[in-house]
């Protein structure tokens, strides 16, 4: 099941079957260490956590929504954010 925290939409462990549906296995890869840095989404993303832990606190907020291997998450079209990964991030991702 969906959730939905300060715009980011975040999916605990979907069915394969749904991430056959998307073709997520199929997406690019990116990964990064450990490490905190700001981020704009010119474009909706969506991505598949293959390993990690992040923090994503929205700007202007003093709130995060927290994610991690398993995860499906979706960030809306313009949302300026600060990434604070805490264990090293491989994932699949997609821009609409």
């Amino acid at each position: 099941m969906a959730t939905e925290k300060l715009g980011i939409k975040v999916e605990k462990n979907p069915p394969e079957s749904k991430l056959s549906q998307l073709g997520v296995r199929q997406w690019p890869k990116w990964g990064c260490p450990p490490s905190k840095f700001p981020w704009t989404y010119e474009s909706k993303e969506t991505c598949y956590l293959l390993k990690g832990k992040v923090k994503v606190s929205p700007d202007g907020t003093n709130d995060f929504v927290e994610f991690g291997a398993g995860d499906l998450v979706e960030f809306p079209k313009g949302m300026s954010c600060t990434w604070d990964v805490s264990v090293a991030v491989d994932k699949h991702y997609k821009f609409d």
